[in-house]
């Protein structure tokens, strides 16, 4: 039961073949409508506050990190890799009267005409605009200390008049407080920030502090979820995403971005969740590397992704790994769409 199923090497990988090419992928039809829209009325006891909160910034600057510190369990994929976040990821807290409803964004790409993925950057690109124009309230994350050109452009992104906090992660890098002092100065130069909060997005307690600054920003109105609901998406993306997850992590930096992962089966069996996945490289040579050395990665990959699976749904998981060479993946529509992309 505890076993990982996985291609044997000897084979060379043909066993990936064995899956069926069905584009049963986990995406946004598959787990919930839309969150509501911003400003809208909806019936709730008096003194209810709910609404959403986008999170952006550049790619890598710690945004699923501060999402799940916010909610206080992992919703959002983490790795060192840039652009780790490729859908609308929501994450539910809710305290006392208040429900925070935030919104994960994948980091704004710059390079939209990069050979063989521009149409994915295009389409990570369009998820963070369209939220951007629904939310309540904006949380621009950045590095403590420095601004750069691809924080600008994100900026610029963020519709006038809504109320933008910016927050300032990675505080513990900075040795002086008073070093921000110039830098804060230059940054409310930039923008009529509602609110500056340093922080570092791993601390509760900087969290806590977070949420206490959002709640009067946010409507008097019901909430949206139930009390104690922690996302919109379903088990079923949640474990595309956490494989996508170790992908990324154990292959460090071999392994271009341009992979995805591709849900295949999901059931439930009582305690019980089968799941058959799909690994999506662009190369033969990308192949080779997520199986590694007689397939030792692959089956670290799978290992690690059920364990996970296991704390998550707190029951068993039967995982079954292949991996598959669809080239040109990132730059063809009709592919992301069948494989999930908004």
């Amino acid at each position: 039961m505890n076993a990982d199923p996985l291609p044997d090497p000897a084979d060379d990988g043909n066993a990936s073949d064995s899956v069926p090419d069905v584009p049963e992928v986990p995406d946004a039809s598959d787990d919930s409508d839309t969150p509501p829209s911003a400003g809208m009325t909806i019936p709730g006891a008096d003194g209810q506050r709910c609404g959403l909160v986008a999170i952006v910034g550049r790619p890598n600057v710690g945004k699923s990190t501060l999402l799940n510190t916010l909610i206080g369990q992992k919703v959002s994929i983490t790795s060192r890799k840039a652009q780790t976040t490729r859908h609308r990821i929501t994450g539910i807290t809710t305290e006392g009267d208040t429900q925070f409803v935030f919104v994960d964004t994948p980091g704004f790409q710059t390079r939209h005409t990069v050979r063989g993925t521009a149409a994915l950057n295009r389409n990570l690109n369009k998820t963070v605009q369209s939220v951007l124009g629904d939310v309540d309230v904006v949380l621009f994350l950045v590095e403590a200390g420095r601004f750069g050109s691809d924080d600008e452009r994100v900026l610029r992104l963020i519709p006038p008049g809504k109320p933008v906090i910016l927050v300032a992660n990675k505080l513990d890098l900075i040795h002086r407080r008073s070093d921000l002092l110039p830098w804060l100065q230059q940054m409310q130069a930039r923008h009529p920030f509602t609110e500056f909060v340093p922080l570092s997005a791993t601390k509760k307690d900087d969290a806590s502090r977070l949420l206490t600054i959002i709640r009067p920003l946010l409507p008097e109105q019901g909430w949206y979820y139930d009390e104690d609901a922690l996302t919109d998406r379903s088990e079923k993306f949640l474990a595309a995403e956490l494989i996508r997850e170790k992908l990324f992590r154990l292959t460090g930096d071999e392994l271009p971005y341009t992979s995805t992962v591709q849900i295949d089966q999901y059931t439930e069996e009582g305690n019980l969740r089968r799941i058959a996945a799909t690994i999506i490289v662009e190369r033969d040579a990308h192949k080779g590397m997520v199986i590694g050395e007689g397939g030792e990665r692959l089956k670290r990959i799978g290992s690690e992704a059920r364990q996970e699976l296991e704390r998550l749904s707190e029951g068993k998981v039967f995982l079954e790994l292949w991996v598959k060479v669809r080239s040109g993946w990132a730059d063809d529509e009709q592919r992301l769409k069948s494989y999930g992309y908004e």
